[in-house]
């Protein structure tokens, strides 16, 4: 062989193993970013060829489809089909041409049957001619308590407005409801023209359907933000029992030469009331001084402690943080520490946090790491993932939870709690609710419109369930908020007794 001939043997040699090397290499390490990029047209007209896996609300003793695959009729093609539409739509998301979202999202791999978990499955439905088949994903949400929360808001009058509902042993989500919402249907289609009409439609709607208000828009908490600082003043030592009196001047006359009232000026007991009656009638001037004596900084670790504060929460999608903001200056201003402690400087929660706040309470202080996967079921049955409880925080001791607790009771037991008439005997009878109620003053809406809260669990002496409610320019917490909580609460109850 002569010389020329030689080098450019040795020249094929060498691309041919390197080209080899590149196959393998892509084979091996990319096949998975390969796969999931959008302009993949194979992987795109591959995954609707195929039964995505299903999403079951296995929630308090029930399993109800809320997402599955339908085959197209005329086509080998599967869409995706969403049978109670708005209901549960800030809790599946959607599974589009264009991308997936939320629970879809979160768990694609599971649903897709792309998972590593599947291969040893995929591999038997390939030698076996059978089809390919996605996974189904179990979540923690009661049928029952998520139809109840939605249609509550539903009917409360169009304003916008969120709501969570957990079991507080757990951490385990039993609603989360957003209004308004949007038919994940509509996203479905595999007309592109159609589906950029119906996408732009809703993602210029002002009322911004597709933001999950539960658990990615916050509110300023008002008045049941003085669960957390109830809870800082008796593990601090500051407070000793419900029973002791504190201080509640009307008004109270800030450092800052400002003033800060009760609701309609109203005076709180004898203006030296115990902390339980300051409670349950939701003085401002008793919580204000209150904060003011335990300190911006304090408040703000305990707020942390009860889950706020956290930028890295997520069930599995990412919860946008409720936060407590320290107010400024060295030391923090009073003046304004006052108006934290109440819940109207800037503080900011979430529906989520507002329910975690109760769930913390009913479980003894300890604060259980809210989440919504009961488990993914492979084809065959077999278990490939599961949740596990687990433990977020310490919020404060069994015995300060245990005196919250007794306050709680009375925002609906006692005659004068803000909560009697709508979430107390006159309205569910016998069952007990322990809550707080919430009006909180946003700075948009004129007066009237303030935010309403609402924060509880039940029953009060063994807890089941606790929920957390805003709505958005509703005015009065007990008015606007608590009425949605009793209806999920009685709902879900409904199923255990």
């Amino acid at each position: 062989m002569n010389r020329a001939l030689y080098r450019l043997s040795l020249a094929c040699l060498v691309m041919f193993v390197l080209l080899l090397i590149n196959v393998n290499y892509v084979q091996a390490f990319q096949s998975n970013s390969l796969a999931d990029r959008p302009g993949n047209a194979r992987a795109f007209a591959q995954q609707f060829q195929f039964q995505r896996g299903s999403i079951i609300a296995s929630g308090g003793g029930q399993n109800t489809t809320i997402a599955e695959s339908l085959p197209v009729k005329g086509t080998n093609m599967y869409r995706r089909y969403y049978p109670a539409g708005t209901t549960y739509a800030p809790i599946t998301g959607f599974d589009s041409v264009y991308g997936s979202t939320a629970i879809e999202k979160a768990y694609d791999k599971y649903l897709a049957g792309t998972a590593p978990s599947l291969a040893v499955h995929n591999l038997i439905s390939l030698l076996t001619g059978k089809p390919k088949q996605g996974a189904t994903v179990y979540l923690t949400v009661s049928p029952r308590a998520q139809q109840a929360a939605y249609q509550a808001l539903l009917h409360d009058g169009g304003h916008q407005a969120g709501v969570v509902a957990l079991d507080p042993a757990s951490g385990a989500i039993l609603a989360m409801a957003s209004n308004p919402s949007f038919n994940p249907n509509r996203l479905t289609t595999f007309n592109g023209a159609q589906l950029n009409k119906v996408d732009h439609e809703l993602l210029t709607d002002p009322s911004q359907p597709l933001l999950n208000r539960a658990i990615n828009e916050t509110y300023p908490p008002g008045s049941s933000f003085k669960v957390v600082t109830g809870a800082t003043a008796f593990s601090t030592g500051k407070v000793a029992s419900p029973q002791t009196p504190v201080p509640a001047p009307q008004p109270l006359v800030l450092p800052n030469g400002h003033t800060l009232s009760n609701d309609a000026g109203e005076v709180c007991g004898n203006g030296h009331p115990p902390i339980i009656q300051a409670f349950w009638m939701s003085c401002n001037t008793a919580f204000g001084q209150i904060g003011m004596k335990l300190g911006a900084g304090t408040l703000k670790d305990y707020a942390t402690r009860f889950g706020w504060n956290d930028p890295n929460l997520t069930i599995p999608m990412p919860v946008s943080p409720s936060v407590s903001p320290v107010p400024p200056g060295q030391p923090p201003d009073p003046s304004l520490t006052a108006y934290m402690a109440i819940g109207q400087f800037s503080d900011a929660v979430t529906p989520l946090q507002t329910a975690m706040d109760a769930a913390a309470i009913a479980n003894h202080g300890t604060l259980m790491r809210p989440y919504l996967l009961n488990y993914v079921q492979a084809p065959d049955l077999s278990t490939l993932a599961k949740t596990s409880p687990s433990v977020l925080s310490q919020a404060v001791s069994p015995q300060v939870a245990g005196q919250m607790q007794q306050m709680m009771v009375q925002v609906t037991q006692n005659p004068g709690g803000t909560a009697y008439q709508t979430a107390g005997p006159p309205t569910v009878g016998s069952l007990v609710i322990a809550g707080k109620t919430g009006t909180a003053e946003n700075g948009v809406n004129n007066a009237g419109l303030n935010d309403a809260v609402f924060t509880c669990f039940a029953p009060a002496s063994d807890p089941k369930i606790a929920v957390g409610v805003i709505v958005k320019g509703g005015g009065f917490g007990a008015d606007a908020a608590a009425p949605i909580a009793v209806k999920i609460i009685e709902a879900y109850l409904g199923v255990h007794q």
